[in-house]
């Protein structure tokens, strides 16, 4: 009998069928990856793989069987023992999974004990040995701290520990790295391939990067509008896909051998940063974020700047932009020292759900920057409003809708017309494309091109995605623990990297072909070993 079984699989919520007569299979410590852009319905099945739907009101049909317990048909008690006894779920937000009043050891201990009858004692400890498992450093001492005190990649590892802490035969990885730098998504990957390794676990990984599929799993099924478009060996379907579909999406995700269009002739100097410095605290509780930085931007030229979570990235961005006073150095716009907030330089953030008021129309938040330069005739503010809504590819109609009701590319869009409205001569896009997928994301980046080109701005582009950041940008700064440690032309540093920083961000970028990122994991095993 196989680990999971699915026959016929379909959900329904109201009207609108998210999932149509999906069928699968996956063996004993095979690993199999569904991949799809957003609302291809993934993560549905992955959640009617738990009974997750049961008392939502969601309609489930067809078969489900996981470690032989029929999912459709059993009790809530069999459905108990089924997650984290035989399956566990890691999501993608550990953490909105994590509860921030509780020390990680205390929470992992908890679900332990819910399926084995052990002593609180040997729960702790059962704790303590899986964050160890997963690569928590003094993982006694850490099984202590709140989720707030961990950086992302340790509160994903965390998850990961609290999902084997009952030892399942199977690990559901919903999206477990998106939003995540590339060197600790490669240590995420790496660390559910050694897991499956060694506990010959089973591993169902929902994505929407292919790139991430290609590192992890033996098989791929592409999934679009709930359907399954192609499915078969990882090598087979993401080397010579038989599906347009598939190849659309293959072509979609940015590569660092993928041809680039030509640098920008340099022009005038736009901005200049020099000696940035960026302090938070006081006295012994200071940290410098950003430390003696300098770069310029020039008119018309795009300027990546790449690094880890906690790099200074977007420290860095938010003094360019005016929203963080530099605790030394200085901003200059055309020349001229730029302090406080220039509507000439406006940003793009990175979450446009938290960046948008979600009790305000879409409309009135692009209306916002309109009205701070003076201007009152509501019937012009609509007029240029619907303009920038068309021109950011929505519609004028769109002005009084709200934020939830837009997907996240769109969402995006809307954060990019506000930028607009301000007429800026400079957008800095802090990791605008992150939390999308590989199509939305194309789009997000060609539409950013097009504006620069027609409306001769200046980008300055942050990202954790090398790849992506190669494709969009003329120069690139890489930066690493508050300061720059290489600049140049964006072929200059990602064809003959000088230092070594540079060279270990590069060797984690996934590649996608199997074979390659077999190499690469090897080779990030052995620099790990040295």
């Amino acid at each position: 009998m196989s680990l999971v079984e699915v026959t016929g699989l379909s959900v329904d919520f109201g009207e609108l069928r998210a999932v149509d007569s999906l069928s699968f299979r996956l063996e004993q410590g095979a690993a199999l990856a569904l991949v799809g852009e957003s609302g291809s319905g993934k993560s549905t099945v992955a959640s009617a793989l738990l009974g997750l739907h049961h008392g939502t009101g969601a309609r489930v049909g067809g078969s489900v069987r996981v470690a032989g317990t029929d999912v459709q048909r059993a009790s809530d008690e069999e459905l108990r023992r089924l997650r984290g006894g035989q399956a566990a779920m890691v999501f993608q937000d550990p953490l909105s999974s994590l509860d921030p009043y509780y020390a990680i050891g205390d929470q992992i201990a908890e679900v332990y004990r819910v399926h084995a009858r052990v002593s609180r004692r040997a729960a702790r400890a059962r704790a303590v040995d899986v964050l160890d498992r997963v690569g928590i450093a003094d993982a006694a001492r850490r099984s202590r701290s709140r989720p707030h005190e961990f950086s992302g990649g340790m509160r994903q590892r965390a998850l990961i520990a609290m999902a084997l802490a009952c030892e399942p035969r199977l690990l559901i990885a919903d999206e477990p790295t998106t939003a995540l730098d590339v060197t600790v998504q490669a240590q995420v990957l790496d660390l559910l391939h050694t897991l499956r390794e060694e506990t010959g676990m089973g591993l169902l990984l929902v994505t929407h990067d292919v790139g991430v599929a290609a590192e992890s799993v033996d098989e791929v099924l592409v999934m679009r509008h709930g359907r399954e478009v192609e499915h078969g060996p990882v090598s087979g379907v993401l080397g010579a896909p038989a599906q347009p579909y598939t190849r659309e999406l293959l072509a979609a995700v940015p590569r660092l051998d993928a041809p680039r269009a030509g640098s920008t002739a340099p022009e005038e100097v736009v901005l200049e940063a020099t000696g940035l410095r960026r302090e938070f605290g006081r006295g012994k509780r200071a940290f410098t974020a950003v430390r003696d930085v300098s770069l310029t931007l020039h008119r018309g030229e795009t300027l990546g700047i790449v690094g880890e979570s906690g790099s200074g990235k977007t420290t860095l961005g938010r003094m360019l932009v005016g929203l963080l006073e530099p605790t030394a150095g200085e901003v200059r716009y055309e020349g001229r020292p730029h302090t406080g907030v220039n509507p000439a330089v406006q940003m793009v953030f990175q979450d446009p759900v938290s960046s948008l008021n979600p009790r305000r129309s879409v409309g009135e938040s692009i209306a916002d920057p309109l009205r701070a330069r003076g201007e009152r005739d509501e019937g012009r503010i609509r007029e240029r409003v619907a303009e920038l809504l068309e021109r950011v590819g929505l519609e004028g109609a769109h002005y009084d809708r709200y934020p939830h009701e837009f997907s996240g590319g769109q969402r995006q869009r809307v954060g990019i017309a506000r930028a607009l409205a301000a007429d800026p001569r400079v957008i800095v896009c802090d990791e605008p494309v992150s939390a999308l997928d590989v199509t939305t994301q194309a789009h997000v980046v060609a539409l950013l091109g097009e504006l620069q080109r027609e409306l001769g701005l200046a980008l300055v582009f942050v990202a954790h995605d090398l790849a992506v950041v190669r494709q969009v940008s003329d120069r690139v700064a890489v930066m690493r623990q508050g300061g720059i440690v290489e600049e140049g032309p964006v072929d200059q540093v990602y064809g003959s990297p000088r230092d070594p920083y540079t060279r270990q961000l590069l060797a984690a970028v996934p590649a996608l072909d199997p074979d390659a990122a077999a190499r690469r994991r090897a080779e990030r095993r052995e620099l790990a070993a040295a």
